[in-house]
């Protein structure tokens, strides 16, 4: 069964953003090597929970997404459109994780569907 894997926070100011959660709730940041600015956050390591990343806000209105994993980004892109949800960012590579797509279910929410894929690029 798909779980929630990951969150992403988007931010103003991504700097001031992960002073605010690592003294607030202690989480910890790393920067990512990756094509684009973005911070990876552990928020624990004992008990339930996920991790997440932030990143510099691209528009006003970016909501704070939950990402899914599933087996087969395209697999369940027609689960979703056939249930009445819509693709809103098409399927991209993220390089050296796997392949990502966000969708809105039928009440407007945004998630991100992730299918791990080291060799994505």
């Amino acid at each position: 069964m798909p779980r929630v894997v990951h969150f992403e926070i988007p931010a103003d100011n991504p700097e001031r953003a992960l002073a605010f959660y690592e003294s607030v709730f202690g989480w910890q940041s790393q920067k990512w090597d990756g094509p684009t600015p973005y911070w990876l956050i552990q928020t624990g390591t004992e008990g339930l929970g996920i991790d997440g990343g932030l990143m510099q806000r691209q528009h006003p209105s970016q909501p704070v997404v939950n990402t899914i994993d599933v087996s087969s980004v395209d697999e369940y892109t027609q689960k979703i459109t056939t249930a009445g949800g819509e693709i809103v960012l098409p399927k991209m590579p993220i390089p050296g994780v796997g392949w990502l797509l966000y969708f809105k279910d039928p009440e407007g929410n945004i998630f991100g569907i992730m299918q791990s894929d080291p060799s994505a690029a």
